[in-house]
């Protein structure tokens, strides 16, 4: 399995988004962190099965929430891009990979 990195922009999305639903529901932040890992586990040991998405990514679903984990690969990382809302503009994240 190749290496996860993360853009410090799709970091503040984890750590955001992990806040805000531990306020939201008892337990609820963890399981967003661990559906945000899930997600990027996948794209590490299967980059190529991620739906293509904006500007050259793929994109896989973050199981149980209203989100999908943006990324691109190469042989050596996956370099998550986005967390990205469903309710947000889509591709409010292409500057990040310009």
């Amino acid at each position: 399995m190749i290496q996860v990195r993360f853009l410090p922009a799709a970091e503040s999305e984890l750590l955001h988004e992990t806040d805000y639903y531990s306020k939201a529901r008892k337990g609820f932040g963890v399981r967003f962190k661990d559906a945000v890992k899930a997600a990027s586990e996948r794209a590490a040991r299967t980059p190529e099965a991620g739906a293509p998405g904006l500007g050259g990514t793929r994109k896989f679903r973050v199981t149980g929430f209203p989100f999908n984990l943006y990324y691109r690969h190469s042989e050596h990382e996956v370099l998550v891009v986005a967390i990205a809302p469903d309710s947000k503009r889509p591709g409010y994240w292409l500057p990040r990979i310009k």
